[in-house]
């Protein structure tokens, strides 16, 4: 009986006696209900016992399950540790490596660097995927690391933040002369407007302004994709509220004379397991000089305007920058 014992439904197993809920599990396993439902049955029919009581209101472990939980446990923990001792060990920089993170800063950001560190690191396979919920990809360990935009709260996840975006409004030059440039964000109203539909979820956190911004404004556009929204701003087919590292990337649009609407903060985040393999850590101190905050301006904790001239930026000084992290944003 034993030797058909199915790691994968213990795993799912762990998380519906954690979460208490089938749906909830579904949903941190990215599964379907009726899949976790039916891995638990199947664990329950091999182990010959009831594992849990189902109600409307959720599950609750049976004696059986409190016990086939402990051992689950052990040998979840046995796993992780076979992981960090062992995974790696001895072996050069080299293999598969995952990454996932939005697909603004993929597509606009990191991508454009790869070439380089593809000469730099020739036998690292750098696996870039594109998700919403990069934090999600990490604790399934579908992700080695991720750049996401909420600080995780987990203590087995390693954090470092590694810059905040701000976000204004750009256009392109022919937007401007066929429709005129918005005189301040109320006038924004007269205008088609594009906007990622993160953002229209992240608002309520944001500043006041940003909430009115999102009131008072009829979105011409909402996408899921920072791509389309360049690109289609490139393209005058709006005014798209962006972050202030497009300017750097040589596309046909410009920053409009407005200010600042947000900022966000993002961070680097990767588990213990992780931090024992050389090749991720060669990754992770890469990303990390992508985003020095002394070599570029957009990442920084104080505000640069795009319009802000190069003699300007060069005379911000790394003190100046080292305060202003130092400082509440």
């Amino acid at each position: 009986m034993f030797e058909n014992l199915d790691w994968d439904k213990l795993k799912v197993f762990i998380v519906v006696a954690e979460l208490g809920s089938m749906n909830a599990a579904a949903t941190r396993l990215k599964e379907t209900a009726p899949t976790v439902s039916r891995k638990i049955d199947e664990l329950e029919r091999s182990l010959n016992a009831r594992l849990l009581y189902r109600s409307p209101r959720g599950v609750t472990l049976t004696e059986a399950g409190k016990k086939a939980l402990r051992y689950a446990e052990i040998m979840s923990d046995a796993a992780d540790g076979l992981r960090s001792d062992v995974l790696d060990h001895d072996l050069p920089a080299e293999g598969p490596v995952t990454l996932c993170t939005g697909d603004g800063l993929a597509s606009h950001w990191i991508a454009p660097h790869l070439p380089d560190f593809h000469l730099q690191n020739p036998k690292i396979e750098l696996r870039l995927v594109t998700t919403d919920s990069p934090d999600a990809e990490l604790l399934n360990e579908k992700a080695d690391i991720a750049i996401q935009f909420k600080e995780p709260g987990r203590q087995d996840i390693v954090s470092k933040r590694l810059g905040i975006l701000h976000y204004v409004f750009f256009a392109s030059p022919e937007y401007v002369r066929n429709f005129g440039h918005p005189t301040s964000v109320f006038d924004l109203h007269n205008h088609r407007c594009i906007i990622h539909s993160g953002y229209v979820n992240q608002m309520e956190r944001w500043a006041p302004k940003a909430k009115e911004f999102r009131d008072l404004i009829d979105f011409a556009l909402v996408t899921n994709s920072g791509s389309v929204m360049l690109e289609v701003c490139a393209n005058g087919g709006g005014i798209a509220l962006l972050p202030t590292y497009v300017h750097s990337l040589g596309k046909s649009v410009v920053p409009l004379n407005l200010p600042e609407v947000a900022p966000i903060r993002f961070w680097l985040t990767y588990t213990e397991r992780v931090r024992r393999m050389a090749r991720a850590q060669i990754v992770i101190e890469w990303l990390r000089g992508l985003f020095n905050q002394q070599r570029t301006p957009w990442f920084r904790p104080n505000f640069v305007h795009p319009l802000t001239t190069e003699n300007e930026f060069r005379e911000l000084s790394p003190i100046e920058v080292q305060v202003s992290e130092k400082s509440p944003t």
